[in-house]
């Protein structure tokens, strides 16, 4: 008898237009570094719709994973039902404007809007901060 692996196939949450396992999942498995600001962006929006807390905290710069928690980050991303990705802008090599649209437990329909920074170290990309920006 011939064991099956089962093997599904989906469309990147990070809205890149890709399929997950030639997106962001080599991200995700350690097999690749993301190259850019903005892939390392993707792939943290799609760890979120997925959830994997663990890349979510490996990939805070080691500096300021002391205000990150692996189970909340896990959990935020358990809780709400992610959406829709869309990058606004890239103002410099290491920053990321960005939309993330979400449902949140309550079954709210919300907008995390951000302007992100992030630091590269030898061959990998960081996030340091984000400032939140108001959409009214």
């Amino acid at each position: 008898m011939r064991k099956f692996e089962k093997s599904f196939i989906m469309n990147c949450p990070c809205c890149s237009g890709k399929l997950y396992e030639d997106c962001c999942k080599p991200y995700h498995t350690k097999e690749k570094n993301t190259p850019t600001a903005e892939a390392l962006m993707r792939s943290r929006f799609a760890a979120f719709a997925i959830p994997n807390g663990a890349y979510l905290y490996n990939t805070t710069l080691p500096a300021k994973r002391k205000f990150h928690n692996q189970a909340e980050l896990q959990e935020w991303g358990e809780i709400n039902q992610w959406k829709k990705l869309e990058i606004v802008s890239k103002p410099s090599l290491n920053q990321v404007e960005f939309k993330a649209f979400y449902i949140d437990s309550d079954g709210n329909e919300q907008l995390h809007h951000e302007l992100s920074v992030f630091q590269k170290i030898g061959d990998r990309w960081f996030y340091v901060s984000g400032e939140f920006l108001n959409d009214n």
